[in-house]
């Protein structure tokens, strides 16, 4: 009595006064306990002698899996087989769960393959444990389906909310409509939790419009069925959470972050500023997560000061805060700001692989910065064994490859134990920079035959590989792979490659034909593409065309007039040339200014030295031009690639 009314302590100090208290005692003080508490009256219960019953069992290892603690678990498993206990269904079932939730699934599986008697709580714990688990979707359906065809038992809420979570783990929509249906036959559908889940399921499956009408027909709606819909329909977030309010449903941690991720970068400051005012407002500015959340939104929206000063005012920083802090000086390209930040966090905490995929892809994008600062972050990559790490492997390629060492990022792909879609788009990306176009279509090979799928970003690598080499026929042949087989749906990026390929090769009508099929107002850069073959190929009347579009959609952009300058000016028709040149000069169109880097070596300098034509302010001028006199003697040796040799005199030039 005492136990149940919350009265422990009053419970206890009649537990102690027995003298020889019986299981049903013992049990009794051991219900009213949890975490380590739990755990130390079950030692003490041990070695009272007493005599464990089914019920001390179940609460025992229910202690075992709250707390993750699986060597006592198995403990105690040893002790149920010793006491005869295995067999009973209730004991089993909290070992089958206390196995899932600490990840040991064979475990659980060998539990649940023993048992003698098996009820719906026994495949449900299976089934849930399955799905909670993460990565085997795929077996907790087959473990439903196996129920389904064995047992005839009268499937309840659980059952249904766990194999359709499976069914949006695993992307299998068609699979989770069945379920659906079914659910709606036995009149589970309208369950809170079931019709949580299809949400989320069809979510996943980006089914939205199916998700949506799930929430429009569903008669009780929790904190978790407003939040989902939330995160389902961002634009509309901020109308569902008033709404939600007037349901009288109160807003949870994860609520607020769903708000707050719903802030697009299109958004103005006044919208992410409200939202912060109701963070502040309700108190929730104390949750970590939700203060990582508006790190992340502030810098989204480009205001970077905002969201250093909510990371100043956190009293308690884990390294996702940090994270958080870094990717958005990365987004905003703020650089400096997100270096001194991540030496900031080696001080105070120590940084994971989501860390160094941010500061690499600072690295990479900077085009000022050393390499030598890259290896750095490498050599303290692999004193923490992340180099084998998905994401950081990936940046760490693409690293290499963006300042030239395209050896270090093979070594970088080869010490990759797990070879993910990202490791294999970023080697071959790589390649595809460095213009190897056998390795590429080699490693693509490898890739297929690895049984992964190629995305967007995969294909856009392989169509530069054969756009750099001149194998038009390929390309085409791959990007319509792409579209067919892939069903994928091409990026004017795409498009701009295989229009560059065509133009390169004279195929000029095609290539213009292609670049029609683009979206409109975002093929400017195929556009671009095409203006430069017909210049190459001194195609005047499709150039003038082409030119006329690009100064249409970008008029401020000054490649279209110096493209259709130069190709009057090759034809002879300067009259023409000079009156681009003074349409530049009316529009206020200047050119702009082009440059280099050189890492000049100097000791503990992370930066490259940037320069543009004729500009001789660096301390080592002389060495840096002597060193491309020498560069552009060598190039001009190798005739296998004119364009290059060409370019490597121009900075030769630059430096006189």
């Amino acid at each position: 009595m005492y136990t149940k009314s919350n009265s422990f302590d009053l419970a206890y100090k009649i537990f102690s006064t027995l003298q020889d208290p019986d299981v049903v005692s013992w049990n009794t003080i051991l219900s009213g306990l949890w975490g380590v508490n739990g755990l130390q009256f079950v030692l003490e219960m041990n070695r009272s002698g007493v005599s464990f019953d089914a019920v001390s069992f179940t609460l025992a290892i229910s202690f075992s899996a709250d707390l993750y603690e699986v060597g006592f678990g198995r403990q105690i498993h040893c002790l149920v087989f010793r006491s005869g206990f295995d067999s009973d269904v209730f004991v089993g079932n909290s070992l089958i769960t206390m196995y899932l939730r600490n990840g040991c699934v064979e475990d659980a599986r060998k539990v649940f393959d023993e048992k003698p008697n098996r009820d719906l709580v026994s495949w449900n714990a299976l089934i849930s444990g399955l799905t909670q688990e993460g990565d085997y979707g795929h077996e907790a359906i087959r473990v439903f389906i196996e129920m389904v065809s064995r047992e005839e038992f009268r499937l309840d809420h659980v059952s249904l909310a766990s194999v359709v979570s499976a069914c949006g783990q695993e992307r299998m929509f068609d699979l989770g409509c069945q379920v659906h249906c079914f659910a709606m036959k036995v009149g589970l559908d309208e369950h809170v939790s079931v019709a949580n889940v299809l949400m989320s399921m069809y979510q996943k499956t980006e089914s939205s419009d199916c998700a949506v009408r799930v929430f429009d027909n569903m008669r009780e709606r929790n904190v978790v069925s407003w939040t989902t819909m939330m995160s389902i329909d961002g634009n509309n977030a901020a109308p569902l959470f008033n709404s939600m309010k007037l349901d009288r449903v109160q807003p949870n941690e994860v609520t607020f972050i769903a708000l707050i991720y719903s802030v697009s970068p299109e958004d103005s400051l006044a919208i992410g500023n409200m939202i912060h005012g109701i963070c502040f407002k309700t108190g929730i500015l104390s949750e970590v997560n939700v203060s990582n959340s508006l790190i992340t939104m502030y810098a989204k929206l480009g205001y970077t000061v905002e969201s250093r000063k909510i990371f100043d005012e956190m009293s308690y920083k884990e390294v996702i805060s940090w994270n958080s802090l870094i990717s958005g000086y990365a987004q905003n390209d703020q650089c400096e700001e997100a270096l001194r930040a991540f030496s900031s966090l080696l001080t105070h905490c120590m940084p994971n692989q989501y860390t160094f995929g941010s500061i690499l892809s600072v690295i990479t994008a900077a085009q000022t910065m050393s390499l030598t600062y890259g290896q750095q972050c490498h050599c303290r990559i692999l004193k923490l064994g992340l180099s084998t790490n998905e994401y950081v492997s990936g940046a760490l390629i693409d690293m290499y490859s963006k300042h030239g060492s395209i050896l270090e990022s093979q070594k970088a792909f080869q010490d990759t134990t797990h070879r993910s879609l990202i490791s294999w788009t970023a080697i071959i990306s790589a390649h595809s920079k460095h213009g190897d176009f056998q390795a590429v279509m080699r490693l693509f090979e490898e890739m297929l035959g690895s049984g992964l799928e190629p995305d967007n970003i995969t294909f856009l690598a392989v169509l530069m590989a054969c756009g750099g080499k001149g194998r038009v026929d390929i390309g085409i042949s791959i990007f319509d792979t792409m579209v067919s087989q892939y069903k994928l749906e091409p990026w004017p990026e795409h498009y701009s490659c295989v229009v560059d390929m065509l133009g390169r090769a004279g195929r000029l009508a095609e290539a213009e034909a292609m670049a029609k099929r683009i979206p409109l107002g975002l093929g400017f850069s195929a556009m671009q593409s095409l203006l430069g073959a017909c210049r190459f190929h001194g195609e005047v009347e499709m150039g003038e065309r082409v030119a006329e579009a690009l100064m249409a959609m970008e008029p401020k952009e000054s490649g279209a007039y110096v493209l259709m300058s130069n190709l009057y000016a090759e034809r002879g028709e300067w009259g023409m040339a000079a009156r681009v040149r003074k349409e530049m000069r009316e529009r206020g169109v200047k050119k702009e200014v082009g440059f280099s880097w050189v890492d000049v070596g100097m000791r503990d300098e992370i930066h490259c030295y940037k320069f543009s034509s004729g500009d001789r302010s660096h301390p080592h001028a002389e060495e840096i031009c002597r060193v491309a006199e020498c560069l552009g003697l060598d190039m001009s040796e190798l005739e296998e690639d004119r364009n290059s040799s060409m370019g490597w005199l121009s900075e030769e030039v630059a430096c006189k």
